[in-house]
C-alpha cells in the first residue's frame, strides 16, 4: 500500500562498493593485466595453464615490484611513460595503485603534468591511492600539488572514498590539504553521510570540526542523522544528535528518521530517538505513522514503545488503523496488543484507501479472513468485530477459501448467511453461489439457514428462457444497472452445469413445495441419473419433510446454530439436522 519511497531507494544506494575495494587487490585494470588461461578437466573442474597468453607490460612489472632502478633506466632511455592505455591508465596510476611511493616520486619528477591525469573512469592517482588507504603515496601526491576535489564519474572525491572505506588517517590528511568536506556526489551524498552510515565516529568528528554541514541533505532530502537511523548506527546517531542534528528530520517523501528506524526494526535507534523527543506523529507521504509501519513489521518491542506517544486522533486522520496492517500481515500478537491498547476492531479504511483494493474492503476482519488467518479472525470476532460491514461479506471469502473453521466462527458471531453482493446482483444469496462447486460447503450453508427457496423463483417459469448473449464491450453497459442473475442461469454456466443435479438435490432438502422452471427441468432431463431428483421436486412433498422445514423456520437461524445444546430428544435433533440414520422418511 505504500508508494515509492526515496528513503528506501537510498538505503540501497549507500551500500554500494567501488570495484576497487581494499579486499580486491588484483581487481585493478592495469596497463597490461595478467591474463590467466584455464582449461577444463575430464570431470568438469577448471585448472590453470602454466603460461599466460599475454605478455605483461615491463613497465607495470617494474612498478608492481617497486623496481625504481629499472623504471629510472626506462625514463633515461627516452621511453614515454605518460601515454594512457586502453583504460586510460598511465604508469603514475599503476604506481599509486601498487603503493609504490618512490615510483610515484620518480614519475612525478619526470612528468609533473600528469599528476591529476584521470583514467576513463575519471579516477586520479590520488583517488586510487585513497581508496586503498596508501598514506605515503597520498602524501607524495598531495605535496606535489595533487588536486583533492577532482571527482570520479560518480562525482565522488578522494575524501568521499576515504570515508567509504573508513580510512581515518586518509581523511585527516585530505582535510589537512583543504579537501572540500561538503562536496556532493551525483546523488547529493556527502562525506558525512558516508561516515554516518559506516558508524565511524573519528571520521564524523573530523568532518564536523572541519566545517561539514550537519544538516546537509541529499537529493532525496536525507540527512546524515537520517542515514544513521535508517541503517541502525546508534553510535553515529548519538554523536550527531549531540552535535545538534535534528531528530525530527524528514526525507522528501516525508518519512521521518523514526519512521525509517521502525521500518528497519532498529529497536535501539527507536528507543534513543523517543528519548530525544522524536515526534511519533509525523506522517509519511502516504499518511502512515511510525506505529503503522511497526505494526506491519510485527515488532512487538517497537509497537509497545510507540503506543504511549502515538495520537489516536492522528491515526484516525490517516484513514487506516494499525490493526488493519497487523491483520494484513498476519501479525496476530500485534493485533491483540493494539486491541488491549484501545484501538477499535470496528475501524474502517477511508474511502480513498478502500479504493486501492479491487474488492473495496474496509474492515480489519476482512483482512484476517482474506488471509485465511483463523487465529486473527477469532481474536477480532471475540473483540466484537462486525462481520457484516464490507461490500463483499467476509463470509463469502471464507466460503471461497473453503475454511470451515472461519465459516463457523463468522456465522457464530452473526455473519449474514444470506449475504448478497450489491455490485453483482443475484436473485439468490451469494453464499449459495460461492458454495455451489463444493457440495459439502453448500450443505453447510443450507444447514445454517441458507435461503434455498429463492433459488427456485424464476421470472420465466415454464416459459422458454431467452439466450444470454455475452456482450464483448462491457463499457457500453457501464452506465446501466447490472442485470440480476437468476439461479437457473448460474447453474447453466460451463463450470457448474455438470453439477446442476446434485446442487438442486441438496437445495430440495431445505425447501418445501417449489416449482422448477423450464431450464432446471431441462438440466434434470439431460442425465438419466437425475430422474429421481426431478421426481423428488414434484409436489406435494412428503408431510414429514414439510414438518421439518416448518420446525426449522420456527427455530430460526440463531437457534439452528445451537441445535446440539437445545433441550430436544436426540432423535428429533438428528431429524432436524438431516441425519437419516433414523429413517423417518
Amino acid at each position: 500500500m505504500t508508494g515509492f519511497s526515496y528513503s528506501h531507494y537510498f538505503s540501497l544506494f549507500h551500500c554500494r562498493r567501488s570495484p576497487r575495494s581494499p579486499g580486491a587487490t588484483n581487481a585493478a585494470p592495469t596497463a597490461n593485466p595478467p591474463r590467466i588461461t584455464y582449461s577444463r578437466r575430464y570431470d568438469g573442474r577448471l585448472f590453470r595453464l602454466s603460461k599466460p597468453d599475454v605478455e605483461l607490460d615491463p613497465v607495470v612489472i617494474a612498478i608492481s615490484n617497486g623496481d625504481e632502478e629499472t623504471l629510472s633506466d626506462m625514463i633515461k632511455a627516452g621511453k614515454v611513460l605518460s601515454t594512457p592505455n586502453s583504460d586510460g591508465w598511465i604508469p603514475l596510476h599503476e604506481a599509486a595503485f601498487y603503493n609504490q611511493p618512490r615510483c610515484v616520486k620518480l614519475l612525478l619528477k619526470a612528468y609533473p603534468g600528469t599528476i591529476d591525469c584521470r583514467t576513463l573512469a575519471e579516477e586520479t592517482a590520488l583517488y586510487l591511492a585513497t581508496c586503498r588507504g596508501y598514506l605515503e603515496c597520498m602524501t607524495c601526491l598531495l605535496e606535489a600539488g595533487a588536486e583533492c576535489d577532482i571527482t570520479s564519474k560518480g562525482k565522488e572525491t578522494a575524501l568521499y572514498k576515504a570515508c567509504e572505506y573508513k580510512h581515518v588517517e586518509a581523511v585527516r590528511l585530505l582535510i589537512k590539504y583543504k579537501a572540500d568536506v561538503n562536496h556532493r556526489c551525483n546523488h547529493g551524498w556527502t562525506a558525512l553521510h558516508e561516515a554516518a552510515v559506516r558508524n565511524d565516529l573519528d571520521i564524523i568528528e573530523a568532518l564536523i570540526k572541519s566545517g561539514a554541514k550537519i544538516e546537509a541533505s541529499n537529493m532525496y532530502g536525507i540527512t546524515p542523522l537520517f542515514v544513521a537511523a535508517q541503517s541502525g548506527q546508534v553510535d553515529a546517531l548519538r554523536f550527531l544528535t549531540k552535535c545538534g542534528a535534528s531528530v525530527n528530520t524528514q526525507a522528501s517523501d516525508n518519512a521521518s528518521a523514526l519512521y525509517e528506524a521502525c521500518k528497519n526494526e532498529h529497536e535501539d535507534i527507536v528507543k534513543f530517538l523517543l528519548s530525544q523527543n522524536a515526534d511519533a506523529n509525523k506522517g509519511s507521504k502516504d499518511g502512515w505513522l511510525s506505529l503503522h509501519i511497526a505494526a506491519a513489521r510485527g515488532n512487538m518491542e517497537i509497537v509497545q514503545m510507540l503506543l504511549p506517544v502515538t495520537s489516536k486522533v492522528r491515526v484516525r486522520r490517516s484513514g487506516i488503523s494499525p490493526i488493519h496492517l497487523a491483520a494484513q500481515h498476519n501479525q496476530n500478537d500485534i493485533i491483540e496488543e493494539l486491541v488491549k491498547a484501545g484501538y477499535s476492531v470496528h475501524a474502517l479504511l477511508s474511502a480513498e484507501r478502500s479504493r486501492l483494493f479491487e474488492d473495496k474492503r474496509t474492515s480489519v476482519l476482512y483482512f484476517a479472513v482474506y488471509n485465511n488467518n483463523v487465529e486473527a479472525t477469532e481474536i477480532l470476532l471475540k473483540a466484537g468485530a462486525d462481520p457484516n460491514v464490507d461490500l463483499i461479506n467476509p463470509l463469502l471469502i471464507a466460503i471461497r477459501h473453503g475454511s470451515i473453521k472461519n465459516i463457523q466462527l463468522l456465522i457464530d458471531h452473526g455473519a449474514n448467511i444470506n449475504a448478497y453482493i450489491p455490485t453483482h446482483p443475484t436473485s439468490f444469496p451469494a453464499t449459495i453461489m460461492f458454495s455451489m462447486k463444493y457440495l459439502s460447503l453448500l450443505k453447510l450453508v443450507m444447514d445454517f439457514g441458507g435461503d434455498g427457496e429463492s433459488c427456485f423463483k424464476c421470472e420465466y417459469g415454464n416459459r422458454p428462457h431467452p439466450e444470454q448473449v455475452q456482450r464483448r464491450d462491457d463499457t457500453q453497459l457501464a452506465h446501466k444497472k447490472p442485470r440480476t442473475v437468476q439461479f437457473c442461469e448460474m447453474v447453466s454456466t460451463p463450470g457448474i452445469y455438470r453439477w446442476a443435479g446434485p446442487i438442486i438435490d441438496i437445495l430440495l432438502d431445505y425447501v418445501g413445495n417449489v416449482n422448477l422452471c423450464s431450464k432446471l427441468k431441462e438440466h434434470l432431463d439431460s442425465y438419466d441419473d437425475w430422474i429421481n431428483i426431478k421426481a423428488k421436486s414434484e409436489p406435494p412433498r412428503p408431510l414429514v419433510h414439510l414438518c421439518r422445514i416448518r420446525v426449522r423456520k420456527l427455530l430460526g437461524r440463531q437457534r439452528l446454530k445451537l441445535i446440539e445444546v437445545l433441550p430436544l430428544p436426540g432423535r428429533l435433533k438428528r431429524y432436524l439436522e438431516y441425519d437419516f440414520t433414523d429413517d423417518l422418511m
